[in-house]
């Protein structure tokens, strides 16, 4: 600890970076019935914190190493800071980036001065590809978190934050991806306010840090989530392990609805629009608020980027009702009869708004409806659902289905009677030319299709809802086919929403 504190005292981040603002959020302090502070790392420069460690590490290698060059692989915050922080000294840089990465992103990095190699269809392809380089090269690797001196140029957030904050703090909310930022910030913090709680936030689709510290040991990750890619990582560095084992009190895990309600608290609070990683401080604050019933304390959470693609703002938009728990979707079946709908509708929903109604003739003796409700609160939205129980409506809450949230609400058609021996299920395929093409030159040619969504979210990779019929035999030749993809992907077969609705 006293090492970490004494390289962060002696951090050179402010030659680049510069001390950001902790401010109040008055609405959302209001609503949540305490203090909201939040620190505007935002505001960087390269509107991210990543600035800190990429510069603190460049700016004390020694002139021998700065002559050879700097190199990292990343595709997101990390690439901008070693960018910027390389052109500020004069050094030559090269960022490896997977081809999947948005163009607004590559145009940024080469926007500092960088040399951008695209190679790969995700980080740990362009990661090995960045090995190779610095095998032929003899560049030095700039890492993104697993380093003292980048842990020290990220942990002056937190003496920024003692400073700014001059007085009670009882807990700090920060976002953990490799855990580099909430490592310098967590030994700084405990050295000078041990009272402080640390907490650390992650989606709970990329929880690798989370798991490492239930199970003791750094555990590896087989699939990340994609949304909140900033800290999509498979692994945690030995290091930041070993710091937040030591010195994190808690690691609390949101979902994606949660992570979009918090973007829109973000917004109202200072009129700015983070990236999906950068809001998990304010995602996790409101989350241990609502389930630890804490109130008049004061807490501060990093938002730690705003590298957002104006396209995804679209699908952050649609799913933060649901994270607000200001709307619920049900599965509803109904009497397949004239004035049946009119029923439910007059009766059943009455005066509440209808923000999703979805419906087709199916079957001639009853009918199944997709409805979104706008709901107060959680317990409106179980009473809801017991009322439909009650007057002999079959019901199905689908508020957390994520294949109705991103897939089934937005298709139309109903079930099909000529389909057979169906198998669904979700991929997400990397946004380049030819993704699709790859899918289908490598699948079998007794496979038919039998349903396909695909909507654009904005990301790096889109998500793609596949049915295939396959014939009885062929389904180890069908596992062979979903090993040797290279796509992630999930079964859904047996979702209830599939199986109402598709």
């Amino acid at each position: 600890m006293q090492k970490m504190l004494k390289l962060i005292l002696t951090s050179r981040v402010y030659e680049a970076a510069i001390e950001t603002p902790l401010e109040e959020a008055a609405a959302l302090s209001s609503q949540l019935g305490n203090r909201v502070l939040l620190k505007r790392e935002d505001l960087q420069p390269v509107f991210s914190f990543k600035l800190r460690g990429a510069y603190n590490k460049i700016a004390h290698l020694a002139p021998a190493d700065q002559d050879c060059g700097v190199i990292a692989a990343s595709a997101g915050n990390h690439a901008q800071g070693v960018a910027f922080s390389a052109r500020k000294l004069g050094i030559r840089a090269t960022i490896v980036m997977p081809v999947t990465t948005p163009r607004i992103k590559v145009a940024a990095v080469e926007g500092y001065g960088a040399d951008v190699v695209l190679y790969g269809d995700n980080y740990s392809e362009a990661a090995d590809h960045c090995r190779l380089l610095i095998e032929r090269s003899g560049m030095t690797f700039i890492h993104p978190f697993d380093d003292e001196l980048v842990i020290a140029g990220q942990g002056t957030v937190a003496d920024e934050l003692v400073r700014q904050s001059a007085g009670r703090l009882d807990a700090v909310f920060v976002p953990v991806g490799g855990g580099g930022l909430i490592s310098g910030m967590a030994a700084y913090l405990k050295a000078l306010r041990p009272e402080t709680r640390v907490i650390g936030v992650e989606p709970v689709d990329s929880d690798a840090m989370a798991r490492s510290l239930d199970a003791g040991r750094r555990v590896s990750l087989d699939t990340v989530g994609i949304f909140a890619d900033g800290v999509a990582v498979r692994e945690v560095g030995r290091m930041t392990f070993d710091f937040c084992r030591r010195f994190v009190d808690e690691i609390v895990r949101v979902d994606t609805d949660e992570v979009c309600s918090a973007i829109k608290s973000i917004y109202e609070a200072t009129r700015s629009i983070v990236e999906p990683a950068g809001a998990l401080g304010v995602a996790g604050l409101k989350k241990y608020v609502r389930e630890r019933k804490v109130s008049g304390q004061t807490l501060a959470a990093v938002n730690s980027g705003a590298n957002m693609n104006f396209e995804r703002l679209r699908y952050v938009a649609e799913r933060t009702q649901i994270g607000e728990k200001q709307e619920a979707l049900f599965a509803v079946a109904i009497p397949e009869r004239p004035g049946a709908l009119r029923h439910f509708c007059t009766e059943m929903v009455g005066d509440r708004n209808i923000t999703e109604f979805n419906y087709r003739l199916a079957e001639r003796n009853q009918a199944h409806i997709f409805v979104g409700l706008s709901i107060r609160n959680a317990l409106e939205r179980k009473a809801f659902g017991q009322l439909m129980t009650e007057n002999g409506y079959e019901n199905i809450d689908l508020t957390d289905n994520d294949l109705a949230k991103t897939h089934v609400r937005y298709m139309v058609g109903g079930r099909s009677p000529e389909v057979s021996s169906e198998v669904l299920y979700r991929f997400w395929f990397p946004e380049v030319p030819g993704a699709l093409g790859r899918f289908l030159a490598t699948m079998g040619a007794s496979w038919n299709i039998s349903l396909f969504h695909y909507r654009s979210q904005g990301g790096d990779y889109g998500r793609v809802l596949v049915g295939l019929e396959i014939p009885s035999g062929d389904e180890e030749s069908f596992r062979t086919f979903l090993k040797n993809l290279g796509y992630r992907f999930v079964e859904e077969t047996q979702n209830p929403a599939y199986r109402l609705f598709l």
